[in-house]
């Protein structure tokens, strides 16, 4: 560590054009990124890899011997090395499809999303693709030795990532099965040259972007709480003049509510603006007015450009403001009229077509005195979509895949949605309370759980 130290501080003396092939060599086997050598030489990222890459300084890929020496080993695991010259990656033999998992998570958080991810692998396999995954969390499926043709153990970092793109040479890059953390590369993967399966990043940003996405809202005639984006502090008192309080104020592209909170005066909102910008430093505050007592609800459907198949509604049993996540939920909704679910499926459809998805889409809804309001749409595999396929008996991640690599919806047999007939499925969370005597047991926007299980009954609820 202090050998690094010192390697950091000569490299802050100097300008990037006096780094030679040498010196960015010891930089790189002392672990330091291209980001940290931009940051010490007052360089962007990019200008920083496109001057080592025109110096030679490129990683091989090895990899990992999974029989000691003893045999030739048949897992195709690798690792990134500026330790030697020799990539041992396979040659592509037909095309090939990268998968970016979720990365590293709290307990629990990821699960859903490997499970999108690992089905990805095999519908894509399955389809004639070689299948590459990427991913740094060896606790999870989609890392299994049999899941992936090729695996990874790479950082979800543009740098990273890029590194594996330049060795394996992919014909498609699936950004939209491991929330939020590999949507985040997806514009400055688009921007390297890199071809994006499925929803655009373009896309996938304008739903992100609360201007963008409200134009989109009130173009389409569809009611949503109001909202603003915030840049700091002041951005956000003057939002909250304008919209009032209660307010649901979170950063941009975080997993699990991290960060977010509900306030109800200018003290909260300083509290919660100071830990949303904390966790997002790159990206804006959102603040939506609060719908206090609403019903929630998710709905998760695929979109192949042209056609939308509703995958399922989930209605939340707590009121709104709990993390998906968190919250236990019915499918099908238990109180809902089947007009209201009808309008949430219309409001769907539109917004699926106008966003010009192509995978999955999850629309999380809130119901207050009869009027269906857009809380916010995500085009990317949610955490309620395993849930539903295993309810419903239809595998979205599986069809996602096919639709992002070309597949169209007409191509399937798939049933009416709502589960299987005379059947009410309820999703309850598992919460860390009990083995963590003193923690904080109550609930909010913020994900807390650590696994779900699921109740099947013929009614709701069931009688005892």
């Amino acid at each position: 560590m202090a050998d690094m130290m010192a390697l950091a501080g000569a490299l802050g003396t100097l300008r990037l054009e006096e780094l030679d092939a040498d010196a960015f060599c010891v930089a790189k086997r002392f672990g330091l990124s291209d980001a940290d050598i931009a940051a010490l030489t007052g360089e962007e990222e990019a200008t920083v890899r496109a001057c080592r890459k025109i110096l030679g300084v490129r990683p091989a890929f090895k990899s990992v011997d999974t029989c000691a020496g003893e045999f030739s080993t048949r897992t195709a695991y690798h690792y990134k090395t500026y330790d030697a010259d020799e990539t041992e990656a396979a040659p592509k033999t037909r095309p090939r499809a990268l998968i970016l998992g979720a990365g590293p998570n709290r307990i629990g958080q990821g699960i859903e999303f490997d499970y999108c991810c690992a089905h990805a692998s095999y519908a894509l396999s399955a389809a004639g693709f070689e299948t590459v995954m990427v991913n740094c969390n060896p606790e999870t499926v989609s890392t299994d030795y049999d899941t992936s043709d090729m695996l990874f153990f790479e950082p979800l970092t543009f740098e990273d990532v890029m590194d594996v793109v330049d060795a394996v040479e992919p014909d498609g890059v699936v950004v939209t099965l491991g929330g939020q953390t590999p949507l985040k590369l997806a514009r400055a993967l688009e921007a390297a040259g890199v071809p994006i399966l499925g929803t655009s990043p373009d896309a996938i940003d304008l739903a992100e972007d609360r201007d963008r996405f409200a134009a989109l809202l009130d173009g389409l005639d569809v009611a949503y709480p109001r909202s603003a984006m915030a840049a700091g502090l002041e951005e956000a008192r003057a939002a909250a003049r304008e919209i009032g309080y209660p307010l649901l104020v979170r950063p941009s592209y975080v997993l699990g509510g991290r960060g977010m909170g509900i306030v109800y005066d200018d003290g909260g909102l300083a509290r919660y603006v100071a830990e949303a910008t904390a966790v997002s430093p790159d990206h804006p505050v959102y603040l939506d007015k609060f719908l206090e007592g609403a019903v929630e609800c998710d709905l998760d459907a695929l979109c192949d450009g042209a056609e939308v198949y509703v995958g399922g509604i989930l209605e939340h049993i707590e009121m709104a403001g709990i993390h998906s996540g968190d919250s236990a939920c019915c499918l099908p909704p238990f109180s809902l009229s089947a007009t209201v679910q009808a309008e949430m499926a219309a409001i769907a459809r539109k917004i699926a077509l106008a966003l010009g998805v192509r995978g999955l889409v999850n629309i999380q809804f809130a119901v207050k005195d009869g009027v269906v309001y857009v809380i916010e749409a995500n085009p990317r595999a949610s955490r309620t979509v395993p849930f539903i396929s295993k309810a419903t008996g239809v595998p979205l991640a599986k069809l996602a895949s096919r639709v992002m690599a070309g597949a169209a919806l007409a191509a399937f047999d798939l049933p009416e949605r709502g589960g299987r007939a005379g059947r009410y499925f309820v999703k309850e969370a598992v919460m860390p309370f009990g083995r963590f005597p003193g923690a904080d047991a109550q609930l909010g926007p913020e994900m807390r759980s650590t696994g779900e299980v699921m109740g099947i009954a013929e009614s709701f609820p069931r009688p005892t």
